[in-house]
């Protein structure tokens, strides 16, 4: 690296995951030990502590972090005030829906968004090969959005949560998963470990 190139900030694997998913699992643990309206403040101090760890120990926050936690304040104010959990549950929703779009969005002007989030993560890949990660994401962002709609109108608050918590998570992991092979059958250089960035960087924000 040449000596006035800036130094890239370490990502260490297990405090990316903590910070995607430390504040949602601190929403669940206070909703069950002491109910919603208490569960929802503890999880918007969380993510605003996510958001200050971030900054400090990664040198930035992610777009997807910052989007997060301007959800989960906004709509976690209302939730506290009118005493209403829904709202807080449209939270990924938006989520969801607003990346979808900006995926396809992207595509439409031949500009798959993610080469520019993620390419220190993914080494290699090529073009065709952000075309289509870009696309399965957005895809994935359409079906977690409407799956989010239907368990709110289908699930109780206390089971749609803990579906949030643990059953989008582990979908998420396998979906980024099962993306590898048409990753590598793209050019990613799988010489260069893959940090939490490739995953959790593109996974649905949690919350």
């Amino acid at each position: 690296m040449p000596a006035d190139a800036p130094a890239r900030p370490a990502h260490g694997g297990t405090l990316s995951l903590a910070l995607d998913f430390g504040p949602l699992l601190v929403f669940f643990l206070g909703y069950k030990f002491a109910g919603a309206i208490t569960g929802t403040a503890v999880f918007m101090a969380a993510i605003v502590i996510a958001v200050l760890v971030s900054k400090w120990k990664l040198g930035r926050v992610s777009p997807m972090l910052w989007l997060s936690a301007l959800l989960v304040l906004f709509f976690g104010s209302l939730t506290i005030y009118f005493h209403d959990e829904k709202f807080i549950q449209i939270k990924p929703t938006i989520i969801y829906t607003f990346f979808a779009a900006m995926l396809f969005a992207g595509l439409m002007r031949g500009k798959p968004l993610l080469k520019y989030l993620l390419q220190a993560a993914y080494d290699g890949l090529s073009e065709e090969g952000w075309r289509k990660l870009s696309r399965n994401w957005a895809f994935f962002f359409v079906g977690m959005a409407v799956a989010n709609e239907a368990m709110r109108a289908l699930l109780s608050f206390d089971t749609w949560l803990a579906v949030k918590v643990w059953g989008v998570t582990i979908v998420s992991m396998l979906f980024a998963a099962a993306n590898v092979p048409m990753l590598m059958r793209h050019g990613l250089n799988i010489g260069e470990k893959l940090d939490s960035d490739e995953i959790g960087g593109t996974a649905p924000p949690q919350g």
